[in-house]
């Protein structure tokens, strides 16, 4: 069984995309991050960033203790390498995957993630900002759009760097996004989108979240971290 520590973003979903196509068993642990329930000990215990998502296997392959995992592209390598799918077994292929995992985990999500925030979150606009990640998400998105000129997938077969980067892409409109603008990432986009599993994984957070409010206690909570927030007593 694994337990997965999950909230409705982006990285949350990457991870329930993997277990609904993987078939795996799990259990959603909801951590309100709007809350504060990121800070609670017990999950520090597991993700000690105080980010979700992270996951706990309580069954490993080895017949061990249970493992606790944080940081999304760490999750779905370890579920790929668990379950022995979406990751090539060859080495060439191997690669494939895993540079384009890391692009989405050092690139997409954290350009995308700042667009977000100065776009939709900050309390005044700053058009430099704005400006500046706009621009770079659309860089990415055309970086993306080139790799799947010819091909289905980022790697060949559908993989865990579709997964990472689909969750991103859905938010398009807010990031100020056209797909139409990156026809071969609109095809692929549309593709998955069209996945049983993808709609089973979108499916969950409905089970679990309440509606969405950016309320500024949220804003507070989400954006008003320093070092204090980790060295503070739990």
């Amino acid at each position: 069984m694994i337990d997965l520590y999950y909230w409705n973003t982006p990285n949350g979903h990457k991870i329930t995309m993997f277990l609904e196509e993987a078939s795996l068993p799990y259990r959603i642990v909801p951590i309100d991050i709007g809350a504060g329930a990121q800070f609670a000990p017990d999950f520090l215990r597991i993700a000690p960033n105080n980010r979700i998502p992270a996951i706990v296997d309580t069954e490993p392959a080895d017949g061990g203790e249970s493992i606790s995992l944080f940081e999304s592209g760490a999750i779905l390598l370890y579920l790929a390498d668990k379950s022995g799918r979406f990751i090539p077994e060859d080495l060439r292929g191997r690669c494939q995957v895993l540079q384009w995992l890391f692009w989405q985990v050092g690139g997409l999500g954290p350009m995308a993630g700042q667009n977000h925030h100065f776009t939709q979150y900050a309390p005044e606009p700053v058009p430099y900002a704005i400006d500046r990640y706009v621009k770079e998400t659309s860089r990415l998105y055309a970086v993306l759009d080139k790799r799947l000129a010819d091909r289905p997938y980022i790697a060949e077969d559908y993989s865990i760097a579709d997964m990472a980067c689909y969750p991103w892409i859905v938010l398009h409109e807010r990031q100020r996004q056209k797909l139409e603008d990156f026809p071969h990432l609109k095809r692929w986009f549309d593709s998955i989108r069209e996945r049983p599993a993808t709609s089973r994984a979108y499916a969950r957070a409905n089970e679990v979240n309440r509606p969405p409010v950016m309320s500024e206690e949220a804003k507070r909570i989400l954006f008003g971290q320093d070092s204090s927030t980790v060295h503070r007593p739990t």
